[in-house]
């Protein structure tokens, strides 16, 4: 889960790099091909349907749109704000994936724990800051990718276990072509890729690919009560490459609303692990 967090905040760090150059939406359209690619080989060298019967379910269909809602809004959000603010923002999605358990999976949820997913949410309009006048519109880009993830989080509990990593890899990356392909739409300017804007996006692919395998490993494999609380890492790298390469300075009220995020999400995954045991 460390190395899937890490790989995810260079992966953005990259398409961020690339996005100054190259249309975000072809940016991410090359992103996705290159991925697909890979986890396609993948599938290939271990024998695998490209596509099985599971892939045609209702669940898997939800979890494409889900994937593609999240995928695109968070990649407009890293485009047009700071790296370590949308990141944090993205720190929300355990807090939304609980809620919706609660509304379409019908777990219950105790009351500690929705006073918890409250606070978590105060975390997130610090950061937002609606009606203030540092307000960035482009935060919201960051909140809407919390719900598409959260949805395909939601999606990805109830799918068949006989879906291999390799296919989830393939779908997912699958998806990012379609998402490339409309925020395309958004720009009609020519460009041209240089060769720095060329290893940045083949850096994204790279990294790309080792984190969403780690990812599907450390969910399948490791126990999640022990293994979900290292996703808040990603806002920890996310904020080191925020710093380091595109000179960002979190102000103290976004400081704060990353720390009642992260011990929001914390405190909800304690207790689930104590639940359990």
């Amino acid at each position: 889960m460390l190395l899937a967090m890490a790989a995810f905040s260079i992966e953005d760090m990259f398409i961020k790099s690339a996005s100054q150059v190259v249309p975000l939406g072809f940016t991410v359209l090359l992103f996705g091909l290159g991925g697909s690619f890979i986890f396609y080989c993948l599938m290939k060298h271990k024998a695998e349907a490209v596509f099985p019967p599971e892939m045609r379910s209702r669940t898997m269909l939800v979890r494409t749109f889900c994937e593609i809602i999240g995928r695109s809004f968070f990649a407009l959000a890293i485009v047009m704000m700071p790296l370590s603010s949308a990141s944090a923002i993205l720190q929300a999605t355990p807090l939304v994936v609980v809620l919706g358990a609660s509304l379409f999976l019908k777990e219950k949820i105790p009351v500690t724990h929705w006073i918890a997913i409250l606070i978590g949410f105060i975390g997130v309009i610090m950061i937002v800051r609606p009606g203030l006048d540092d307000f960035d519109f482009a935060s919201l880009f960051a909140v809407v990718s919390t719900l598409g993830f959260a949805g395909r989080d939601l999606a990805t509990r109830v799918a068949s276990p006989r879906l291999s990593n390799a296919q989830l890899g393939f779908y997912g990356f699958l998806v990012l072509i379609a998402a490339g392909c409309c925020l395309s739409l958004t720009t009609d300017k020519p460009f041209s890729i240089n060769f720095d804007s060329g290893l940045q996006i083949i850096g994204a692919i790279l990294f790309g690919v080792i984190a969403y395998h780690s990812l599907t490993v450390a969910m399948r494999s490791g126990s999640i009560s022990v293994v979900a609380p290292f996703r808040y890492s990603r806002v920890i790298f996310a904020m080191i490459l925020g710093i380091i390469i595109f000179d960002e300075r979190p102000d103290i009220l976004t400081i704060c609303g990353i720390l009642v995020i992260v011990m929001s999400g914390l405190y909800l995954l304690l207790n689930k692990r104590r639940a359990a045991n």
